[in-house]
């Protein structure tokens, strides 16, 4: 593993995080769903903490797979540097066989911001970093589409699709979600149905490199490395849309 900066970590660490995940896909086969979701949220979260603890020994760690007491460390609030990780961000899609919509989070949080990130897409071959940001699709106008929940639409993300003319589309992981808005297979990602920081730090870090606007939906800051790390929802868009998506959300909410 070449290491160079931050970008190249979290690109490193995700895509290599990624690999070994298919490799528990492959090795384990799909005859029981339980056990592979364990081992995959296990050795992913085993592989990121040691390498975390190597490469950058002095930094503090966030992630979905630590203990509570782990999540509650108060050195984790005053550090400077956190990477938030999330080492199976859709763990029910992994488990199925053929499903692609699955990802490994890996960002750096670093004085009140995301400073660098990487979203690995193992099934899709891709990996999304802050190094090298997409390039956003244009906006086309008319009609858009809005990645929700593939089991938990939010009501009023219906509402708002109906009310602004847009077509839900149903994806499975929050970090395939953000990524489908950047690569132009949606527009919009609209969530309200309750998230944690690891759910959406690196694909936020990602979009926001990119250009693509990232905030609460209610338009207020993406704010990471809290006390209490629930983040309970999020808007992702092209520019363009931004606007006419918060405005819509507040008619829905008066």
């Amino acid at each position: 593993m070449t290491i160079r900066d931050d970008h190249a970590v979290a690109a490193d660490l995700a895509n290599e995080a990624g690999e070994r995940l298919l490799k528990v896909r492959e090795r384990m086969g799909f005859g029981d769903a339980a056990a592979l979701k364990a081992e995959g949220d296990r050795s992913s979260h085993v592989f990121l903490m040691e390498s975390l603890a190597r490469l950058r020994p002095s930094d503090s760690v966030l992630s979905e797979e630590a203990t509570r007491e782990e999540r509650l460390d108060p050195r984790r609030l005053q550090a400077e540097r956190v990477w938030i990780v999330d080492p199976l961000d859709g763990t029910r899609e992994f488990s199925e066989e053929g499903r692609a919509d699955w990802a490994v989070h890996v960002a750096l949080w670093e004085r009140g911001r995301l400073t660098a990130g990487a979203v690995a897409l193992p099934a899709q071959g891709r990996t999304l970093t802050t190094a090298a940001p997409p390039k956003l699709p244009p906006f086309a106008g008319g009609r858009f589409r809005i990645a929700v929940s593939r089991t938990r639409p939010p009501e009023f993300v219906q509402k708002l699709a109906f009310l602004l003319g847009a077509d839900l589309v149903p994806i499975g992981s929050a970090g395939a979600k953000i990524s489908a808005v950047l690569t132009g297979e949606v527009e919009a990602y609209v969530h309200a149905g309750g998230q944690y920081e690891w759910d959406s730090a690196a694909p936020v870090a990602v979009a926001q490199a990119a250009g693509a606007h990232a905030s609460r939906v209610d338009g207020a800051e993406l704010t990471y490395n809290q006390a209490d790390p629930s983040l309970p929802d999020i808007l992702v868009s092209l520019p363009e849309l931004a606007a006419s998506l918060l405005a819509g959300i507040r008619d829905l909410h008066r």
